[in-house]
C-alpha cells in the first residue's frame, strides 16, 4: 500500500504539483487566442440557453438546458463552499481574483473541448447520444488511438465515478451531522438509497432530476449571498478592492503575497470548474442541438455560472463577516463558511448551508456517476458491467458518507485526474484545427444571417462524423428546397 500511495504521489507531484495548473492556463490563453476571444464575442448567446424556446421539440431528447444543468450540478460541488474557504484562508483574498481570471479563460478551453464532444457523438438505438473526448479520440483521432481512449475511460471511472463519489458521500455526511447531528449512517444511507433510484433510471431520470435540483440549489445560494451582499453593502468596495490589491501583490494578507494567491485561486478555480479536465465533455455531448458550437457555447456558461456566480458567492460570505483569520492552519473550509455564514444571519442559516451541501454532493454524485457510465461504454457496452458499476457506485456513496477514514483508501483520484487532463489536453490539441473549423462554419452562418446556425456533415466529408446525430434539417432556402441534407432556417432542436 505504501508503495502504491508513493507511486500515485509522483503521478500527482508530476501533474498537480507543478506541469498541469500551467499547462491549462497557457493552453486556455492560446485557445482564447486562437479562436478571436470566443467566450466574450459569444457571451450574450450563452444565456439563450435559459429561453423554451430554445429547448428541443422532441420530448424524448436532452436539452440544451438540462446538458447545462447536468453540468452545472457537476461543476458545483464542496469545491464551491470548502474549497473556497481554503483557498481565501491559504492565498489571501487574492486567491478570488485569480479564480474569476483563470474561469474567463476556463470559459473558451470548456467550449472547445465540448464542441468537439458534440461533433464526435454518436446516436445510439435508442436515439439518445454519447460523446466525449473518448470517441472524440475514436472517431476524431482514428482506432490507432484507442489505447488513449482506454487510459481516458479508465482514469474517468477511477477519480469521478468512484474517489470523488465517495468523497462527496464524506463531505455531505459530515456537514449534516456537525449541523443537524444526523447520524452518518441515515445521511448516507438516503444519499444512497435516492441516487440508486436515480441512476438506474439512465440519462433521461438523471436530466429530469438536475432540471429541477440544479436551479433550486444554485439560485437559492446566490439568493442567500445577496442577502448578506445587502446587508453589508457599505463594506463591498473595501473587499473588492483587497481581493485586487492582494491579487497583485499591493497587500499582504497572507505569507506568500501575490504568488500565494496566484497559486491558490488557479488551483481552486481549475479543480472547481473543471474546465480542460476532461470530464464535462460526456455530459455536453447528451443534448440535442443543431450545431457542436452551440453547445459549447452553452457548456462554456457553465463555468460562468461555476466561478463567477457560486465560488464568487462563498467569497463574499466570507470575506464580509468577522470569522476568517488569514494564513489559519487545520482549515476545515465548510466550517468557516458555515460560521460566516452564522455571523451573518444567525444560527438557524448552517441548517439551510447543510441543506444546500447535500443538493451539491446528491447532485456531483449522479453527474459523476454518468461521467463513469459513459467511459464504461467506452470500454465494453455489456449491460452487466453497467448494472455492476451502478451498484458499485451507490456502495461507495454509502461506504464515504458512514466511514469518513475510507475515503484514504480512494487516494489515486487527485493523481488520476491529472492524468486525465493531460490526455484531454493532448486531444483537444491534435483536434484544436477541427474546432476551429466548425468554429468558422458556425461564424459564417451567422454572418450569412443565419439566426440558429446547423451543421451540414456533408460540409466536412473527411471528418468520421455520425450523419444520423445530425437530423431535423430542411433544404437551404437559397435552394428553393430541391437540396437534401441543406442548412435549415428552422427545425425543433435548440440554437
Amino acid at each position: 500500500m505504501v508503495l502504491l500511495e508513493s507511486f500515485f504521489g509522483l503521478i500527482g507531484d508530476l501533474t498537480w504539483g507543478w506541469s498541469l495548473i500551467p499547462l491549462l492556463v497557457v493552453f486556455g490563453v492560446f485557445i482564447t487566442a486562437l479562436t478571436g476571444f470566443v467566450q466574450f464575442r459569444f457571451f450574450k448567446r450563452m444565456f439563450r440557453v435559459l429561453s423554451s424556446k430554445n429547448q428541443s421539440g422532441d420530448p424524448n431528447a436532452i436539452s440544451a438546458r438540462e446538458a447545462l444543468l447536468i453540468s452545472v450540478g457537476g461543476r458545483v460541488g464542496g469545491g464551491n463552499i470548502a474549497g473556497v474557504a481554503v483557498a481565501i484562508t491559504l492565498g489571501g483574498p487574492g486567491a478570488v481574483f485569480w479564480m474569476w481570471a483563470i474561469a474567463l479563460v476556463g470559459m473558451a478551453t470548456s467550449l472547445v473541448e465540448c464542441s468537439l464532444a458534440q461533433l464526435f457523438k454518436r446516436r445510439e438505438a435508442n436515439g439518445d447520444f454519447r460523446g466525449g473526448p473518448a470517441r472524440s479520440i475514436l472517431f476524431g483521432l482514428g482506432q490507432d488511438y484507442r489505447w488513449l481512449a482506454i487510459v481516458y475511460a479508465v482514469c474517468l471511472i477511477a477519480a469521478f465515478g468512484l474517489g470523488f463519489n465517495a468523497f462527496q458521500g464524506n463531505t455531505v455526511a459530515g456537514a449534516v451531522e456537525d449541523s443537524m447531528g444526523i447520524s452518518r449512517v441515515v445521511t448516507g444511507a438516503l444519499l444512497a438509497v435516492v441516487a440508486g433510484f436515480i441512476v438506474f433510471g439512465g440519462i433521461h431520470r438523471i436530466a429530469k432530476t438536475a432540471d429541477v435540483v440544479v436551479p433550486v440549489m444554485a439560485v437559492g445560494y446566490i439568493l442567500m449571498a445577496l442577502v448578506i451582499i445587502v446587508m453589508n453593502i457599505g463594506a463591498v468596495p473595501g473587499v473588492i478592492a483587497s481581493i485586487v490589491s492582494n491579487a497583485f501583490g499591493l497587500e499582504e494578507a497572507v505569507g506568500g503575497g501575490m504568488g500565494a494567491a496566484l497559486a491558490q485561486g488557479l488551483r481552486r478555480g481549475l479543480f472547481s470548474n473543471e474546465a480542460g479536465l476532461g470530464s464535462a465533455p460526456n455530459v455536453a455531448a447528451t443534448a440535442d442541438v443543431r450545431h457542436p458550437i452551440s453547445q459549447g457555447i452553452t457548456q462554456s456558461f457553465s463555468v460562468f455560472i461555476d466561478t463567477i456566480f457560486i465560488c464568487s458567492c462563498t467569497a463574499f460570505i466570507i470575506l464580509l463577516g468577522d470569522v476568517y483569520v488569514p494564513g489559519a492552519e487545520d482549515i476545515d473550509g465548510i466550517a468557516l463558511t458555515q460560521q460566516s455564514l452564522v455571523s451573518h444571519l444567525g444560527g438557524w442559516s448552517q441548517y439551510l448551508l447543510s441543506v444546500m451541501i447535500l443538493l451539491f454532493a446528491f447532485s456531483s454524485i449522479i453527474y459523476n456517476y454518468y461521467l463513469g457510465e459513459n467511459a464504461l461504454t467506452t470500454i465494453t457496452e455489456h449491460p452487466m458491467a453497467l448494472n455492476v458499476l451502478r451498484v458499485v457506485i451507490i456502495a461507495i456513496v454509502f461506504l464515504g458518507a458512514t466511514a469518513p477514514g475510507a475515503t484514504a483508501v480512494f487516494f489515486f483520484s487527485d493523481p488520476l485526474m491529472g492524468v486525465l487532463a493531460l490526455v484531454n489536453l493532448v486531444v483537444i490539441m491534435m483536434l484544436l484545427p477541427t474546432c476551429l473549423r466548425i468554429l468558422r462554419d458556425f461564424r459564417a452562418q451567422l454572418a450569412a444571417g443565419v439566426e440558429r446556425p446547423v451543421l451540414n456533415p456533408d460540409d466536412f466529408p473527411d471528418l468520421d462524423l455520425d450523419r444520423t446525430a445530425w437530423t431535423g434539417k430542411v433544404p437551404d432556402p437559397a435552394s428553393a428546397g430541391a437540396v437534401p441534407g441543406g442548412r435549415a432556417a428552422a427545425d425543433s432542436r435548440p440554437a
